[in-house]
């Protein structure tokens, strides 16, 4: 079972993608298994919005309810976890975490406790990126530069000035991982997304 995490702040556009990537997945897979992708959502209150949306497309989505999978739920996500690789078997497990968490804690406890290797993608709305980025300086920055892959979504809402200065600040933050543009509206590359999954290069 192979894991991404995708991260980012709250409207950042996750769940948009996430159907994408999910269809992309679905659409390309080279067997037959019933659980090609299952859909892991970290919800901080007790209803899920997202994940009826997500079910309503034919996914087969897990929840984790009132709590963060990186801190306070991390016991619970292993639990959950090993019962998805276990009985169900996917070929992809993606986990959607809420907008305050640091996928990087979560990627090391997988590691560390079910020896799960997972990449990371994150989510940065680039429409709001000045408002945000002063106020949740730490959160954002600590969610970033421990990606393997961002998309810098809603590019459709700025200017090309701004999209490259935003890129700009996220190299500038250290450790650059690899950046996109993307709009949850518009097709996302296929190219893109098998990057995102496998890491393999980009043309």
């Amino acid at each position: 079972m192979k894991v991404l995490i995708l991260g980012g702040f709250l409207g950042s556009g996750k769940t948009s993608l996430l159907l994408q990537l999910a269809y992309y997945i679905t659409g390309h897979a080279l067997n037959d298994k019933k659980y090609q992708v299952v859909i892991l959502e970290n919800e901080v209150g007790e209803e899920g919005i997202d994940d009826k949306l997500l079910r309503g497309n034919g996914y087969q989505v897990e929840n984790l309810f009132s709590g963060c999978a990186c801190c306070t739920l991390s016991g619970e996500l292993l639990s959950t976890v090993s019962k998805i690789e276990k009985e169900l078997q996917p070929d992809w497990l993606i986990l959607e975490t809420t907008g305050l968490a640091y996928p990087h804690l979560i990627q090391k406890n997988l590691a560390d406790s079910m020896a799960l290797s997972s990449r990371i993608c994150i989510v940065a709305d680039v429409s709001r990126w000045e408002r945000l980025l002063v106020p949740l300086h730490e959160l954002i920055t600590g969610q970033l530069i421990n990606a393997d892959t961002v998309l810098i979504n809603k590019m459709d809402l700025v200017t090309p000035d701004t999209l490259k200065a935003v890129e700009r600040q996220i190299q500038d933050m250290g450790r650059v991982p690899k950046i996109f543009r993307t709009s949850a509206n518009q097709p996302v590359s296929h190219c893109i997304w098998d990057f995102i999954l496998e890491g393999d290069s980009y043309e």
